[in-house]
């Protein structure tokens, strides 16, 4: 046999032979996350000797502040099943600090612009629990902290909150429990009260 002929034929049984093995069934499959089971809405009191308390979730848990730094009365709502904290700093108001702990609240926030794709924020206003304050919806697959708020009575008290997760941001994933969890700090702040 020739050998163009030959290397024709083991050109052709080649190509059969890649051409047998593809299995043309098999297709991408779409980018999937894992399955996430949220528990039952219930809540507890957190009330102690701090100047403030409200209900918060029965799978959460206060945890004092200890870190370095950290001011009295500061407090981690720690959520253990989704490797999450809500960090809590108070601070009493003296003389004209209020619109000095406001600022501070909002440049907090801002620090995410980076990585958000939007701020969105909500008034709050429970004027009969002199509860007056602002929660900070960020969104964006990459923003460290998707939910931020302040509170205030506007005279003696300041409180401020900030939603971290313990993982790397993919807040694609995380959606469901962000929004399981901002459920769970507006019922905080419905039952906000100053002590």
């Amino acid at each position: 046999m020739p050998k163009p002929l030959r290397n024709f034929i083991y050109l052709i049984i080649s190509l059969l032979i890649i051409f047998a093995s593809c299995d043309s069934s098999h297709s991408p499959k779409p980018r999937g996350y894992f399955r996430i089971d949220l528990p039952e809405k219930a809540y507890q009191t957190f009330d102690t000797t701090y100047p403030y308390s409200f209900k918060h979730p029965v799978y959460s848990e206060m945890v004092p502040d200890t870190r370095e730094g950290a001011g009295l009365y500061w407090a981690d709502l720690e959520f253990p099943r989704f490797d999450a904290t809500i960090h809590i700093s108070y601070k009493e108001v003296w003389g004209n600090k209020l619109k000095q702990y406001i600022e501070d609240a909002r440049t907090f926030t801002n620090k995410q612009i980076p990585k958000a794709t939007a701020i969105n924020h909500e008034v709050v206003v429970i004027p009969d629990k002199s509860v007056y304050g602002m929660i900070y919806h960020i969104e964006g697959p990459e923003a460290a902290s998707t939910l931020q708020f302040f509170v205030t009575d506007s005279v003696d008290h300041f409180l401020r909150g900030a939603l971290y997760f313990n993982v790397t941001p993919n807040n694609d994933s995380l959606a469901p429990v962000i929004d399981f969890i901002k459920e769970d700090v507006d019922y905080m702040i419905e039952t906000f009260k100053w002590e």
